[in-house]
């Protein structure tokens, strides 16, 4: 997260999924062979947010089920609490349509998934209320 004038802020990523579903979520992705779970967090927050960031600590994980190609597919993510040490949301690649710091009070109510914003509020909580001096920290 990072401190704003108008209020703590964390990074989100938009989606276009099929019609006209959008989503907003966190940064994640797919590890790498031989990647760790913090290896694979550092790459796919560079690549979806355009940041460079180092982890702070590590925040939980989410468990969900999904379908491809008629097979149900079991993914874990594994998320952090990041620090912003460089890079730019304009250099975000081409799985966010769109990427931008969103105030935490509004991050809730614009998120898609709850277990997304669990994760959020642990890290609110990790983080504390005082954290009003760094660049910010994004989720991955």
């Amino acid at each position: 997260m990072r401190q704003s004038p108008d209020g703590l802020e964390l990074v989100l990523g938009k989606r276009r999924r099929e019609r006209d579903n959008i989503t907003w979520t966190l940064p994640k992705g797919t590890p790498m062979a031989g990647e760790t779970s913090e290896q694979t967090a550092l790459r796919e927050v560079a690549e979806e947010t355009g940041l460079e960031v180092r982890i702070l600590a590590r925040v939980g994980d989410v468990r969900y089920w999904f379908v491809v190609g008629g097979r149900r597919v079991h993914k874990t993510v594994h998320y952090f609490l990041m620090e912003s040490i460089g890079g730019d949301l304009a250099a975000h690649d081409h799985e966010f349509d769109e990427v931008r710091w969103v105030l935490t009070i509004d991050a809730e109510g614009l998120m898609s998934f709850p277990s997304e914003w669990s994760i959020v509020a642990q890290a609110l909580s990790m983080a504390g209320a005082d954290r009003g001096g760094t660049d910010g920290v994004a989720m991955a």
